[in-house]
């Protein structure tokens, strides 16, 4: 029989952040008997009568009495199904550090067992993991010793993190808030995924973002409603069809939906760099039948009946997850183009992937006690741990071991100093350098990952030791965005580039007004205020932006600058002879050029097209076409009328192929100038030459002449070389020579 619902999973019992009604003694000892009818319940009452007397009258932020919280921890517990000690010692656990009952008064009332539960939690209750570096190293060697003796410890301090996690909007300060939340996320939540509590760490997870990145939550929620409202009517229709073919299968069944977590799609969101609209899993099925051969029945019919995403298939059941999670795994696209995931497992693989460690407890020698035999060591997942403490080793070397063995899903590198750096899984070495500061990922020209150069673009493993490499030229590639994964690094690489974008174009701006100027007869600075009032702009560097980018019209600065006579500068310009674009020689017009006129590309600056261009007129040579920022225009700027405006006509760059250098600095190794021969063909470039300029043992400095189609094409080639192995650095060559080899014609 098939029964389905699209409602989420629960939350355990209680869930949500406003005070509710405080269960009695009578409803903890009727919830125990649901699942250990032969529970004793007078230590239980006993325990909450202690909690109530001595809690008292104290309140919590909230302004519920105070002994409500550990009534609510162990109402968690009970969630989990956890055995009577368990549920005691949250209704104990805050009596030694609030009140003043002792250690000793819980020995003599509950027995030893119960008083050292207790003690471990208080123990965990003093530390304050998000502290100085060193005193959190020696926190958390203090507090994965106290878990690893018991790991009810861990059960209870998680439920009672839940509770606080719930609550945790009544705390005024949010600063504090934010810190509770950051240390929820770092700590408590992969202790959680670790031991396989899926249930209570999604909701950390959840709860803390909700705290920590405010305004992502909103917008994710929303995106949420949103796309809920829209695709409501596909899912229940997807609903209605996997139960009706699995009921005609013959095969029993549950069937209901969920919605992927909010946290969870922003860890992906960002640990992917895609938009909310990628996302592949934003709803799911889980399928809960009774055995595993029937898990491989449904999807199998699952399979036939819709077309499944092939890399989004995953076998769990046969290789289970370290923490003992077991799940057939698939994606589908249902109707409407919706992609569905779906979740096939047992009930009891079911309750493993909620509960965890918390799952196996049961009936066992006459007890309720953790059953060893179908769930092994429960501690078994936080001996990894236990085992770095071992290895000895100060406080810092074990936190940062420690951060890598439970953040599996993160990647977590190392400066040269030792800082350790959490990144997303798949991360590469340009996060890094944005993740350790933006300066250094604005300068960042290369990297060495343990102590050999790699390509930046490359993924980073856990423990890699990462050395950026900074440059003074803050120009990046084109192609580094692709290279990021990190909303941070993506979002700093593209400022970085409308700054340089911005800087490049006020300094051609400038060097075109100046020369106009000149070219008008005009000398000395000439006052731009009035100027940019009757044009609009607020600033000089705006207008230069303006001017650089081509927005800026010439007759229009001309009117603004003079008004009157540009209508005298425009009769004078048309007197000019203006060449057409059919007869322009190498793809380059401009006025005052005359068809026959001698043309030459400056080897200095070598212009391809989509570079600002201006020529400069050499007596018995002609003119030679060099780009605006040229450093070698400065010897012409005390000369008159000997630079004219230049531009590429709409076919260079098109039907025509130009020759760009590079110099690049090569490390001397069997196989370097293969790979650099693949990467610029690959980039559909062509090697036209290739000269050694210095050499050394280790390494060489080489001259590339490429075949290109204009400039962009040229910072590709140059981009693709940086990204080779062999390639310390590349850059495109500007001045060569500034001798009379600078006039030679193409």
């Amino acid at each position: 029989m098939v029964t389905a619902t699209t409602s989420p999973v629960p939350h355990p019992p209680l869930s949500g952040g406003i005070p509710g009604p405080i269960p009695t003694a009578d409803h903890l000892v009727d919830a125990i008997r649901v699942y250990y009818p032969v529970v004793d319940e007078t230590q239980i009452r006993e325990a909450y009568a202690f909690a109530h007397e001595m809690h008292g009258e104290q309140l919590r932020a909230s302004g519920e009495p105070y002994y409500g919280h550990p009534v609510n921890v162990a109402w968690i517990l009970i969630g989990l199904r956890l055995d009577p000690a368990s549920i005691i010692t949250a209704l104990l656990h805050d009596t030694v550090e609030d009140t003043e009952a002792t250690i000793d008064d819980l020995r003599d009332r509950f027995g030893e067992n119960i008083a050292s539960l207790v003690d471990g939690v208080t123990k965990l209750g003093k530390l304050e993991l998000i502290s100085a570096r060193t005193q959190q190293g020696e926190n958390l060697q203090k507090f994965v010793l106290a878990i690893t003796k018991d790991v009810r410890v861990l059960l209870v301090k998680l439920a009672d993190r839940l509770h606080n996690m719930r609550t945790l909007n009544f705390i005024s300060k949010k600063d504090k808030r934010e810190r509770i939340a950051r240390e929820t996320t770092e700590i408590y939540a992969p202790l959680a995924r670790r031991i396989g509590i899926q249930k209570i760490c999604a909701e950390l997870e959840d709860l803390s973002f909700q705290y920590s990145n405010p305004s992502a939550w909103v917008s994710i929620t929303r995106r949420l409603q949103s796309q809920r409202d829209n695709t409501s009517a596909q899912v229940a229709q997807m609903s209605r069809a996997i139960s009706e073919r699995i009921m005609a299968a013959g095969i029993s069944a549950r069937v209901f939906g969920r919605e992927k977590r909010p946290f969870s799609i922003w860890r992906k969101l960002e640990r992917q760099a895609i938009t909310f609209d990628e996302l592949a899993d934003v709803y799911a099925f889980r399928i809960i039948v009774d055995n595993p051969e029937d898990c491989y029945r449904i999807l199998g019919l699952i399979h036939t009946s819709w077309r499944c995403v092939p890399e989004r298939f995953r076998d769990f059941i046969s290789v289970p997850k370290p923490n003992r999670y077991q799940s057939l795994h698939t994606t589908v696209t249902g109707p409407g183009s919706v992609r569905v995931e779906l979740q096939i497992r047992t009930e009891e693989m079911d309750n493993i992937a909620e509960a965890g460690v918390a799952a196996h407890w049961r009936y066992k020698q006459g007890g309720y006690d953790y059953d060893t035999v179908s769930g092994g060591d429960p501690l078994e997942m936080l001996k990894p741990l236990l085992e770095i403490l071992e290895f000895g080793g100060d406080p810092d070397d074990f936190l940062e071991h420690a951060k890598l063995e439970m953040f599996q899903d993160q990647v977590f590198a190392f400066t040269p100093k030792g800082k350790l750096i959490s990144l997303p899984a798949g991360a590469t070495a340009l996060d890094f350098a944005y993740a350790v500061h933006t300066d250094i990922g604005d300068d960042c020209v290369g990297v060495k990952i343990n102590g050999r150069e790699r390509p930046l673009r490359i993924p980073l493993n856990n423990g890699d030791s990462v050395d950026i490499i900074r440059g003074g030229d803050r120009l990046p590639p084109r192609g580094w965005e692709g290279m990021v994964i990190t909303g941070r690094a993506r979002s700093a690489i593209r400022r970085l580039i409308r700054e340089v974008e911005s800087q490049e174009f006020e300094k051609l701006g400038r060097a075109f007004v100046d020369r106009l100027l000149r070219r008008e007869g005009l000398k000395g600075k000439i006052v731009l205020k009035d100027a940019r009032k009757r044009l609009g702009y607020k600033t000089n560097k705006e207008l230069y932006i303006q001017a650089g980018r081509g927005l800026l019209r010439t007759d229009a600065l001309m009117e603004a600058l003079f008004p009157g006579q540009s209508d005298k500068s425009a009769e004078s310009m048309n007197q000019r002879e203006l060449i057409s674009d059919k007869t322009a020689r190498l793809f380059v017009r401009g006025s005052g050029l005359k068809s026959n006129i001698s043309m030459h590309f400056a080897q200095c600056c070598s212009p391809l097209p989509g570079d600002r261009i201006v020529g400069v007129i050499v007596p018995g040579k002609g003119v030679i076409i060099h780009t605006i920022d040229c450093e070698l225009l400065a010897g012409f700027e005390e000369t008159k009328n000997d630079l004219i405006d230049l531009s590429w006509t709409p076919q260079a760059g098109v039907e025509s192929a130009s020759i760009g250098r590079i110099l690049a600095t090569v490390i001397h190794q069997p196989g370097a100038l293969a790979e650099i021969t693949d990467a610029v063909g690959r980039s559909k470039g062509n090697i036209m030459d290739i000269k050694s300029l210095t050499r050394s043992p280790d390494f060489f400095d080489m001259a590339f002449d490429v075949e290109v189609l204009d400039a962009r094409h040229l910072s590709h080639i140059v981009a693709a070389m940086r990204a080779c192995n062999c390639v310390v650095a590349a850059n495109r060559a500007r001045v060569q020579n500034t001798n009379e080899d600078n006039n030679n014609e193409h």
